[in-house]
């Protein structure tokens, strides 16, 4: 090959690598708009289960019984530095969970280092060929790893301004992590002014306003009024619409919104006539998109989201708010701040609608025998002995191997315990069920715990309960 036919093929090749960059960039939106990434989610999870368990942060009784606010300041100096977000390799078959952030643009304004404006779950089961979204109220009281009580949304500004490895993106993914009990293990955090940008550049968007509401782009004395029905928003206004927190239930009525915007702008991405547009304008779309735009995928994940993305049908993706009076009662922080105080129990049964694979159990399955669905999981079991009867560990031990569980050794608990508990660390849901009507454990005595290097799927905490009381020959 001569050195002119040589330039020519490198200069073709870096227009096909800039065109398969700005078709990456525009997938990465429909992967987004849809659900994707981490690895291996709870499947199947069953409704004993109870949320993560938070110090000082007890669920609310069906009885109406008042809400200890957990104690602590939103700023301290953290405990140990976190790990770097390094997304594990994906098969392309797994459940897989992204945590989408769009940051706040009145703290970008204030030249101040930004917290999270918007905080959204995005899942998809490629097996199933279903998506979720779960959207979290920024203000929502939680415990951050490292720090203390403070609002979900300073998650990650604390990873920034204290240089933590992974900065903001890992602390704000791994506060939701322990908070839902849910793996994730890709991040996006999205300048929202991208979004407006490619909505422009799509000739607007059709989307169906719900109520009618005034919403006020970016700029002096313009004002609008938008009304119920499917109209053609600018980039502009979809931005504002979706940032709107001025109706009656503020941002809670704002997360639906935002889920709006997202999936239409999925369905006009997938409309036959969108995608010659999209070749067309390809070079404009990754300059405005790209920059816009900070994650851990890479191009292969997202080409492989997008692809299974654009496969779910609309009936398939199951949408969720964190909203009050269900999930969350809105309260005062220690200090003054308006908050939301997550009802535990409610927001697990939220969480699992949304990430629980098929459809209701049938009348088949649950005709099964308890023990042989718990014997075909083969969950890998430890015992701690939380009483001080010796040995009540190894008795216990041998009782549920006489069984067929798979129970891998005993420890002894680090404190005594009055009740028998289950710490689930990941999804098995059948062992969980039937070792909890064995023991009588209740759901208040059932915990998910995120803790990857475990080495267990369900820890069995002995109690005194047990020890006073049990079946065991």
């Amino acid at each position: 090959m001569s050195r002119s036919q040589t330039r020519m093929a490198r200069r073709r090749s870096a227009r096909l690598d800039n065109l398969t960059l700005a078709l990456m960039a525009a997938f990465v939106v429909l992967a987004l708009a849809t659900a994707v990434i981490a690895f291996i989610i709870v499947r199947n999870l069953v409704s004993s289960w109870t949320m993560t368990s938070l110090p000082g942060a007890p669920a609310i009784s069906q009885g109406g019984q008042s809400l200890e606010i957990p104690q602590g300041t939103a700023y301290v100096q953290p405990l140990q530095p976190e790990g770097s977000l390094e997304p594990e390799p994906w098969d392309g078959a797994s459940r897989v969970t992204l945590l989408l952030m769009g940051l706040d643009y009145r703290d970008w304004e204030a030249g101040e280092t930004p917290r999270t404006d918007t905080m959204m779950l995005l899942t998809l089961d490629p097996l199933s060929n279903t998506a979720g979204m779960l959207s979290i109220p920024r203000d929502m009281w939680v415990n951050i790893p490292g720090f203390d009580y403070a609002k979900i949304n300073t998650a990650y500004y604390l990873g920034e301004i204290n240089n933590l490895p992974g900065g903001g993106p890992a602390l704000a993914v791994e506060t939701v992590e322990q908070f839902l009990g849910v793996p994730i293990h890709f991040y996006a955090q999205v300048d929202f002014y991208a979004f407006a940008k490619f909505i422009d550049e799509l000739g607007g968007l059709d989307l169906n306003v719900r109520d009618e509401i005034v919403v006020d782009p970016l700029g002096p004395a313009n004002t609008v009024k938008l009304y119920p029905g499917v109209q053609t928003l600018d980039g502009a206004t979809a931005l504002a619409y979706a940032r709107a927190r001025y109706t009656e239930r503020g941002d809670f009525d704002r997360a639906q919104r935002q889920q709006d915007v997202i999936l239409a702008i999925r369905e006009q991405i997938l409309a036959l006539n969108m995608m010659p547009t999209l070749i067309a304008k390809a070079p404009t779309l990754y300059n405005d998109i790209a920059s816009g735009i900070r994650t851990n995928l890479n191009l292969q994940q997202a080409l492989q989201l997008a692809i299974l993305a654009s496969k779910v049908p609309e009936g398939n993706i199951r949408q969720g708010v964190i909203s009050p009076p269900e999930q969350v009662i809105l309260g005062t922080s220690p200090d003054g701040l308006s908050i939301a105080i997550p009802v535990h129990d409610k927001i697990r049964i939220l969480r699992d609608q949304i990430f629980t694979t098929g459809g209701p159990i049938g009348p088949a399955t649950v005709a099964q025998d308890p023990l042989a669905l718990a014997q075909a999981e083969q969950a890998r079991i430890v015992v701690q002995n939380g009483t001080q009867d010796a040995g009540l560990a190894t008795r216990t031990s041998e009782y549920l191997r006489s069984l067929g569980l798979n129970v891998l050794g005993e420890a002894n608990a680090d404190q005594l315990y009055q009740n028998t508990t289950l710490v689930v660390v990941t999804g098995k849901p059948y062992t969980v069920k039937y070792l909890a009507d064995t023991m009588g454990i209740g759901t208040s005595d059932i915990y998910n715990r995120f803790e990857p290097d475990a080495g267990a799927d369900v820890i069995v905490i002995i109690g005194s309960n047990w020890a006073a009381s049990n079946p065991m020959p």
